[in-house]
């Protein structure tokens, strides 16, 4: 029962600090600030002919957005997470969900989860971690995603965050058998996640190794949240260590481009990103789609449904119109198009080899 109160407590603390201004990283960015488009003074088109759009796991978005993972698990989860589908859904727009241990653990909970009716048609994450899902089997874990409506599975990697969670994880052994299995096995894609420290070359080609197609790199620049759990530590060592790890991570640019090359059929880069330039600009780097979550939390506590649908309108609007200025008539283009990259950024060019 105290594991259960833990979780709901934990997920009111998280959208509290979340929606404010002290877990952002101290010194490091995204590094999407060093991705430079390069400007096209005669584009040879109309602004309407633009074609945004893109397919990821199976569904075609209107533009290259996604309303990255934050909630579940509390009335007020309920009610962010069912606006902001409703929103993504109107808008064309993917949308994830929140860790759904709760959901597992504290069952009558599922209907902070369940967003379908408010948005039938969008494209919807779910969301487990993978310790958790280490611990599940198969069936339960699909369980968890029909109930949803889950259109596939994102499995998050927090390593970071856990160690200095009070009463967190402390063993991360089997993850890639873990992912292995639910490849094989699971009916609906599997997607695996960072949650704000970066996915390296590294770990991209063990995880494609096991067949995992699609990624979300959330790297750092954004929210730390090892951050968050910082502000959360009682105990003086848990909150030195969590002090000390601030900022650790791979930026979110350099781990979009530590990605490339691999054979993935989907990346999605979140991390800092707060606007259409900054997805844009990701875009342009090779993520087939760009996630925003605090900004999205923010317009939603300044303006509720309406503030959400207006925020992802100027956020999609700045895309096409980066486009158009870069002569990029789809998103395919504008991964073509020329860049100029800053030299911290450049330093994580993967090396070729061989």
């Amino acid at each position: 029962m105290a594991d259960r109160l833990d979780i709901s407590q934990r997920k009111k603390d998280h959208l509290a600090l979340c929606a404010g201004d002290n877990v952002g990283f101290r010194e490091k960015t995204s590094l999407l600030e060093q991705v430079e488009l390069v400007h096209d003074a005669l584009p040879e088109m109309h602004l309407d002919e633009i074609d945004a759009s893109v397919e990821l796991l199976g569904k075609r978005l209107a533009a290259p957005v996604v309303i990255a993972a934050m909630t579940g698990g509390t009335d007020e989860a309920a009610a962010i997470n069912h606006d902001l589908a409703r929103a993504a859904d109107q808008l064309g727009l993917g949308f994830g969900l929140g860790s759904q241990r709760a959901m597992f653990v504290r069952p009558h909970t599922a209907y902070t989860f369940k967003v379908r009716e408010h948005a039938p048609n969008v494209l919807l994450l779910g969301n487990l971690g993978i310790v958790q899902a280490r611990g599940m089997s198969t069936d339960e874990i699909a369980t968890l995603c029909r109930d949803t409506g889950a259109d596939a599975l994102c499995i998050h990697l927090n390593p970071a965050m856990e160690i200095v969670q009070p009463g967190g994880d402390r063993d991360f052994s089997r993850g890639l058998d873990t992912l292995r299995r639910l490849v094989e096995e699971l009916h609906i894609p599997v997607v695996v996640k960072e949650t704000g420290c970066g996915l390296s070359r590294g770990v991209a080609e063990r995880v494609r190794s096991v067949g995992v197609e699609h990624l979300d790199v959330s790297g750092s620049g954004g929210t730390s949240w090892v951050a968050v759990e910082a502000h959360r530590a009682v105990d003086p060592d848990e909150r030195a260590l969590a002090d000390e790890l601030w900022d650790w991570g791979i930026p979110t640019a350099a781990s979009v481009l530590q990605v490339q090359g691999l054979g993935f059929r989907g990346i999605v880069a979140t991390g800092g990103l707060r606007t259409g330039s900054d997805v844009a600009r990701a875009v342009a780097l090779g993520a087939t789609a760009g996630g925003l979550a605090a900004p999205v939390l923010k317009a939603h506590r300044a303006g509720g449904y309406d503030g959400v649908v207006a925020f992802l309108r100027r956020v999609v609007l700045t895309v096409r119109s980066i486009m158009l200025l870069t002569g990029s008539r789809t998103i395919a283009d504008l991964q073509r198009a020329p860049r100029v990259l800053g030299p911290t950024l450049a330093r994580w060019i993967p090396e070729r080899r061989g």
